[in-house]
């Protein structure tokens, strides 16, 4: 069942956002890590969606969910980097070993970095449990890890998320469009992240001419 709120729920273009700076130094030092995978470009999008999805979300900490997601796919870049698309885009993806290697190896990340910013034991636990098995667990256990996962997910409707996703997967970018449709939105957890993803989704399809690509193929 899709998580509803009561909370009027921003769709506007994500490039609108106004980036936050008060994370400017869990950033910097990790910086070097986010290089890998196109995480340079997958993190700071993904935490503008979390962000909003946290102004839909009051209830949830909203501290807890934007250092999860800029924190979350860090461990990629301390994995086998020529096994990062063969298997962790390959067939039964979700599942892939690498995958969870990434997981834990952001957990390990984040107990190194947060500590020195002043982040106690109790928050970097809460922190590490989303991260480890972001991924590859089935079910979301709190609010955080609701958004954080549907917040992974919202990049993937810019056009800069198709881009780069449909290279990893093989497809022409409508073809990924026509992956979204089908597979992501029904992951999508919260109405919120529905909305978002939806109005994204038809301005990048629209700005792609998917349409016109989709019909030239057939």
């Amino acid at each position: 069942m899709t998580l509803k709120t009561l909370n009027s729920v921003d769709t506007s273009p994500i490039v609108a956002s106004d980036p936050s700076t008060d994370l400017d130094e869990l950033w910097r030092s990790v910086a070097v890590e986010l290089r890998t995978r196109g995480n340079d470009i997958h993190t700071p999008i993904s935490l503008a969606y979390a962000e909003r999805l946290c102004d839909a979300h009051p209830e949830a900490d909203r501290l807890l969910v934007r250092v999860t997601i800029l924190l979350h796919d860090t461990g990629w870049a301390r994995v086998d980097e020529s096994k990062i698309i063969s298997e962790g885009f390959g067939e039964n993806w979700k599942q892939a070993q690498i995958r969870y290697e990434h997981e834990f190896k952001g957990c390990d990340i984040a107990r190194e970095v947060l500590p020195g910013l002043g982040f106690d034991d109790d928050f970097v636990q809460r922190v590490t449990a989303i991260i480890e098995g972001h991924d590859t667990r089935a079910e979301s256990y709190s609010i955080e890890d609701t958004l954080v996962r549907d917040a992974d997910r919202l990049w993937r409707f810019t056009t800069a998320g198709i881009a780069l996703a449909s290279g990893w997967f093989f497809q022409t970018p409508t073809e990924y469009c026509q992956r979204l449709r089908k597979i992501v939105i029904p992951e999508l957890i919260t109405d919120a992240a529905l909305q978002m993803a939806t109005e994204e989704l038809q301005r990048s399809e629209a700005l792609l001419k998917t349409d016109i690509f989709s019909s030239a193929t057939r």
